[in-house]
């Protein structure tokens, strides 16, 4: 009754199968709840607390997450900062945050934590539902890093606030070189960060080894793709006992050396450089 394309509703209405809406006023949640309801929300939690929210997504697997930005024990960025570490299976589910402040650095640091979407309170049905046509039909690719992780944040668009939050990367195009590139600095960042947070050292290595195989295919650059298949080779070994050694970075990198030029990506992070023990 509220779209005009009912495609667009049946795929919206399959994304509302479980959502979570983390709000510390009741009444603000049984407003929020009926609106989803009327969109094809079927189970609907409500959590008035971040550790409560974090107890849902572990037994529920929410797939779609509402979270109010502040309240009575809640901070609604740190809740998604732990969501997006965690190694829960809805961990990378669409958040939208709601707020009723609006300024250019609250959406940066919502954009930052990890946040899909931003709600300004009051909202209307229709408000609602351009956010979650912006989650559930417009995709965005994953970011795995070190610093962030989360959607990509060039494409953050939400419609309550236009101007000076747009950067002039966000019109960058998303070619095999500057995927490639990208993983690589998420790569350097993360060989960084081995000894501080191994765990999601390897998940951000994992995920970029993926992206540099991605571009390999596609791009047929078969050098790349066997050098993204050492690094491979050597994270899984590592799962093993939890890490990866310099020298096993090292082989990688001295292969992916090599290819560089070929590849065409520029110049490769000073922590990707193979160091003076690497093996050839």
């Amino acid at each position: 009754m509220f779209y005009t394309d009912s495609k667009n509703q049946r795929k919206i209405a399959a994304q509302l199968q479980r959502v979570l809406i983390l709000e510390p006023t009741p009444s603000h949640a049984s407003v929020l709840g009926d609106l989803v309801r009327s969109m094809g929300g079927q189970e609907l939690y409500c959590a008035v607390s971040q550790d409560g929210a974090m107890r849902d997504c572990a037994s529920i697997n929410p797939q779609i997450i509402f979270s109010e930005s502040s309240g009575a024990g809640l901070d609604g960025l740190d809740f998604v900062r732990a969501l997006r570490r965690s190694t829960m299976a809805c961990r990378k589910a669409p958040v939208i945050l709601m707020t009723g402040e609006t300024t250019a650095p609250m959406i940066n640091a919502a954009r930052d934590a990890g946040v899909h979407e931003f709600l300004r309170k009051p909202f209307t049905i229709g408000d609602v539902i351009k956010r979650l046509e912006a989650v559930i039909l417009r995709n965005r690719s994953w970011v795995e890093g070190i610093d962030y992780i989360g959607p990509d944040r060039r494409r953050f668009n939400s419609a309550e606030f236009v101007g000076v939050l747009k950067r002039k990367s966000d019109h960058q195009s998303d070619g095999a070189a500057h995927r490639a590139k990208q993983a690589l600095q998420i790569l350097a960042s993360a060989m960084g960060a081995i000894d501080s947070d191994p765990t999601q050292a390897l998940r951000a290595m994992a995920a970029q080894v993926q992206e540099l195989q991605a571009v390999a295919v596609e791009t047929g650059n078969a050098p790349l793709g066997t050098a993204a298949l050492q690094l491979e080779n050597a994270l899984r070994a590592a799962a093993r006992n939890g890490r990866i050694s310099r020298r096993d970075f090292d082989i990688f990198a001295a292969a992916l050396c090599q290819i560089m030029p070929a590849a065409e990506l520029g110049a490769v992070p000073a922590t990707l450089k193979p160091s003076a023990t690497a093996v050839a």
